[in-house]
């Protein structure tokens, strides 16, 4: 299948793969051999975000990071609505189908429910976790609640969102910590995504979802608690202006028990992009320990 954009092979330059999903179809990236690691990215992000940490860890290990469906290079089936439950149920149906076991979930923003929304139902499956600037339980923080109803409301927030593209355009550069790093390609590899009002919708329904998917959150966090002894790695972006304040972190580190902690006082919101080399870190460290499991074990 063809790429529907182009982007610059020397920042991504890895091999493209789809997976048909019901009359769409799913874009991913799987890159090196050894230990695997799932990278699942947010709103209005795709497989690009985790381009440095796939480039720095493929000699040392399998990473896939796949586009949800309507993001990135992925084509969405024509009756999806792109909630995070959806989302959901198509990376459980992607991991099922590549059989993908004993493997490190590496999540942020949405990826954070979409991801756990998986590992509380299938925790036997997971090595550990490495968690950046995400949630998986209802928002409470009246910062959240704010941008769900600004930016995911009606008619405002759908017309900012699809004929603006203002996620793409503005909210991921503010999303930075690093200015420098915000260059013209970047701008273009989240921009080029979403050509026409129609592809821009997904990037209105996720923030719409922060209030509309309570219920489903709600789930999530009542079974957070089977994984309390599951190897964490955390990893803060502590300038977020997305929502995302230390109580966020801690709130993490009250169900992971098992964690390892990480504040980033020079990172933004989208951490792969401010300190890719701390992403890196992370999952090696997450290994490690877990390998270290495995030897007592034997």
């Amino acid at each position: 299948m063809q790429r529907p954009f182009d982007v610059d092979a020397s920042e991504y330059p890895f091999r493209d793969h789809w997976m048909s999903y019901r009359d769409g179809m799913i874009h991913y990236v799987d890159e090196g051999h050894g230990p695997v690691i799932l990278l699942l990215h947010g709103n209005p992000t795709w497989s690009y975000l985790y381009r440095n940490v796939i480039k720095e860890l493929s000699g040392e290990c399998r990473l896939i990071a796949l586009d949800f469906p309507g993001l990135g290079m992925s084509r969405a089936p024509s009756d999806y609505g792109y909630t995070p439950k959806e989302h959901s149920e198509a990376v459980t149906e992607f991991i099922r189908r590549l059989d993908l076991k004993d493997f490190v979930l590496v999540v942020q923003d949405w990826g954070g429910p979409i991801g756990f929304n998986y590992a509380v139902r299938h925790h036997e499956n997971l090595r550990g976790v490495v968690v950046m600037n995400t949630w998986a339980w209802p928002a409470t923080l009246p910062a959240m609640k704010l941008f769900s109803f600004a930016i995911g409301g009606w008619p405002f927030g759908y017309w900012l969102q699809t004929r603006r593209n203002f996620f793409a355009k503005k909210i991921v550069p503010h999303g930075i910590y690093h200015s420098e790093k915000i260059t013209d390609d970047l701008r273009k590899a989240y921009t080029d995504p979403f050509p026409t009002p129609k592809s821009r919708k997904p990037t209105w329904v996720f923030p719409r979802q922060i209030r509309k998917a309570r219920p489903w959150l709600e789930e999530i966090e009542a079974k957070l608690p089977v994984l309390s002894n599951l190897p964490a790695q955390i990893l803060w972006g502590m300038k977020d202006s997305a929502g995302f304040p230390p109580e966020e972190m801690a709130k993490w580190q009250g169900y992971l028990k098992l964690n390892e902690t990480e504040s980033l006082d020079d990172a933004s919101h989208y951490v792969q992009e401010d300190r890719p080399d701390r992403v890196v870190a992370s999952i090696r460290r997450v290994l490690e320990r877990t390998s270290r499991q495995s030897s007592k074990l034997c």
